[in-house]
């Protein structure tokens, strides 16, 4: 358990340390699993109290990725062994990880996050809470979770609704694959530096004058990041949100999560293998999780970041309860099969009443296992 997260503390030029946390299970594209969390969380409210660290990095190890999102396959056994009950291991994950998530949102000193390779479900959470969030040259941002019956959770609610116009809910509703560049279009990154620089990055982080004054910190560490990414745009890839906002704006005038569909079926993609894709995922996905995307994001429109993650643990635990979860994960990462049987044949067709129970919560007000966030 130690070992699934690595801890360092680089020292600077004039004394002051840097706190570097990494993500350490590289083979499992460093999926985050509730030993992760529970290392994570102490350390990083002791790095926040400490005098000593002027400043947090995120990142994960090996080549692959920061991280691939959640340990979903430990979720399907507990959701097999608790047939269309609320597991409570399921509750107990959830309820940690966006308390985590929460914490790198609200820190109270610099966080970067490193996003090189994959980062996706799980991964996306750790990602946008950061202050200073960098992409690379390898990076692959996605949240797919209609592919196994899920939302888009660990703050979605918040960050797909921070977005240009229709950006959120067409990444939502068909899980499309994001560059760094269509990153820093829809707000999920702030600097693009190619990840060969990593290491002249890091050098000069530990050379700046660091103190135990918050913003200046910020913004010497923005500079640097500035300074970086302006060297480095004609690496930057072309962005392909970007050159589909047109239509992606239409997308907002929607009223029902099928309109929604309907409009991004309809788009042309015919020398387009991305939007193409894009296309096919939606159309084979789970039309509960399409409805859930559509519905989180009306519904978190203006909640507070706080108020998001409550109704996205009542979502997720009732996703846990209904079966279509454990039906996406089964087919895709369990037997394989990649044939799931979705509860429902299409959009159109999930009653109003199914899709209310997911965002009924099963705790009464003050027993809410995350009443007390933003609040303490």
């Amino acid at each position: 358990m130690s070992d699934c997260v690595i801890f360092q503390e680089r020292t600077t030029k004039n004394g002051m340390k840097i706190g570097h946390a990494t993500l350490n299970r590289p083979s499992a594209l460093n999926a985050l699993n509730m030993d992760m969390i529970q290392v994570l969380m102490p350390q990083l409210l002791a790095w926040q109290q400490s005098a000593d660290i002027c400043m947090v990095i995120l990142d994960g190890a090996g080549e692959k990725g920061l991280c691939a999102g959640g340990d979903v396959v430990a979720m399907h056994n507990a959701m097999a062994s608790n047939p269309k009950t609320m597991p409570a291991s399921l509750q107990t994950f959830f309820s940690e990880e966006y308390q985590l998530d929460f914490l790198i949102h609200t820190y109270a000193k610099p966080f970067v996050v490193w996003g090189a390779g994959i980062v996706m479900g799980g991964g996306m959470g750790l990602m946008n809470g950061g202050s200073h969030r960098i992409v690379t040259d390898t990076s692959r941002l996605a949240m797919p979770e209609i592919n196994i019956g899920l939302y888009p959770d660990v703050g979605g609610s918040w960050f797909l609704n921070h977005m240009p116009p229709g950006c959120g809910v067409f990444l939502g509703m068909t899980g499309a694959s994001m560059n760094a560049a269509d990153a820093l279009y829809v707000n999920m990154a702030d600097y693009f530096i190619p990840n060969d620089l990593k290491n002249q990055w890091l050098t000069r982080l530990e050379d700046l004058p660091w103190s135990q004054d918050r913003a200046a910190n910020d913004d010497q560490l923005s500079v640097l990041c500035a300074d970086l990414h302006q060297q480095q745009q004609d690496l930057l890839p072309q962005s392909k949100v970007q050159a589909l906002q047109d239509d992606l704006s239409a997308l907002a005038s929607e009223t029902t999560a099928a309109g929604v569909a309907k409009r991004i079926l309809a788009l042309n993609a015919d020398d387009d293998k991305w939007l193409d894709k894009a296309q096919k995922t939606l159309q084979a996905g789970s039309p509960i999780s399409a409805s859930l995307v559509f519905k989180q994001l009306q519904n978190g429109r203006n909640l507070t970041l706080a108020q998001c993650f409550e109704m996205e643990l009542i979502m997720s635990c009732r996703c846990g309860e209904f079966g279509e979860f454990q039906e996406g994960v089964r087919a895709l990462l369990v037997d394989k099969d990649h044939q799931p049987k979705w509860r429902y044949a299409t959009i159109d067709s999930v009653p109003n009443e199914t899709m209310q129970w997911f965002f009924d919560s099963p705790w009464q007000d003050n027993t809410h296992p995350l009443r007390h966030l933003g609040k303490e």
